[in-house]
């Protein structure tokens, strides 16, 4: 028996960043927007845990007990008293290391798999409660959709979203770490006062009315000029979709991907095209949201 689950990518179409915490931590006003590219996590019994991953950039993703979805087995393992003897295997299509949450889909879609396999009959609160342990993007990998997450990004409000929302995404030629970005931001942010993050009015009112023109206005991420600083190869990226006929660029999350919304599902497909043979990416994909989060497939 095996069990297997899809977990969908995301894009921050707002990333409100506060002054760091002393835990290290920043407070965030985090909008997430779920699209349809998606990691497959499958789950079988096993004689002791194991990781497989194949997929395009599988070589980069680690499969010893640092794997988000591995952690996810254990942590639900942990709190259950059982033994988390289990093969997990994720079929990989969220670019790795992009900004796009793809770990954080895998450590969903593992957390899911494994509750239905082990028939924990887990709750939906003890779940996001597991999800949040694991890290700030994963609860929003398990609901999907659309929602503002507060705190560290993990503390979750479901948005309304009137319409849907095509995307172009270019994926960079070397990733961008995390940490890396956050310690940047900080560092570029030395001697300003930082206000508290919160989320835009006018970019909430603009995914309820499902409006692209209105979006593409009020998107905004400050991780930018810190992904910026650190590979300033990606200004090239944003102005070659921009270019294109994008309504806006900005870089997904911590980056390195970079993020185009377009008008429609013709007008995603010019600017692919136009970003392909720019020479300013290692490759594009499209993708429109909101879409689920992870399903039991």
């Amino acid at each position: 028996m095996s069990v297997t689950v899809r977990v969908p990518a995301k894009v921050n179409v707002q990333l409100a960043v506060g002054a760091a915490r002393p835990d290290g931590f920043h407070d965030l006003a985090n909008v997430f927007l779920a699209v349809g590219l998606y990691d497959e996590v499958t789950v079988t019994p096993a004689d002791e845990l194991r990781v497989t991953c194949a997929g395009p950039d599988a070589a980069q993703v680690p499969l010893d007990r640092t794997n988000l979805a591995a952690r996810a087995a254990l942590a639900l393992a942990g709190r259950r008293g059982i033994e988390p003897a289990v093969h997990l295997h994720i079929a990989k299509d969220i670019p790795v290391a992009g900004g796009m949450a793809g770990g954080s889909a895998d450590g969903a879609g593992a957390l899911l798999a494994c509750d239905a396999l082990w028939g924990t009959g887990a709750s939906r609160a003890e779940l996001l409660d597991l999800c949040a342990e694991l890290g700030s993007d994963v609860p929003f990998s398990l609901v999907g959709g659309a929602a503002l997450g507060v705190g560290r990004g993990e503390r979750l409000t479901a948005l309304e979203v009137g319409g849907t929302f095509h995307w172009v995404f270019a994926m960079a030629g070397r990733g961008l770490s995390t940490p890396a970005v956050f310690r940047e931001f900080d560092r570029l942010a030395q001697g300003r006062d930082i206000p508290a993050p919160v989320a835009s009015p006018d970019l909430l009112e603009a995914l309820a009315k499902g409006d692209p023109e209105a979006l593409a206005a009020a998107v905004s991420n400050d991780l930018q000029p810190a992904a910026l600083s650190l590979f300033p190869e990606l200004a090239d990226t944003l102005d070659a979709g921009r270019a294109a006929g994008a309504l806006t660029a900005l870089v997904s999350g911590s980056g390195p991907t970079t993020a185009f919304l377009a008008r429609d599902t013709e007008s995603a497909e010019r600017i692919a095209a136009a970003l392909r043979t720019s020479g300013a990416c290692r490759s594009v994909r499209t993708a429109a949201g909101p879409v689920p989060g992870a399903t039991v497939l």
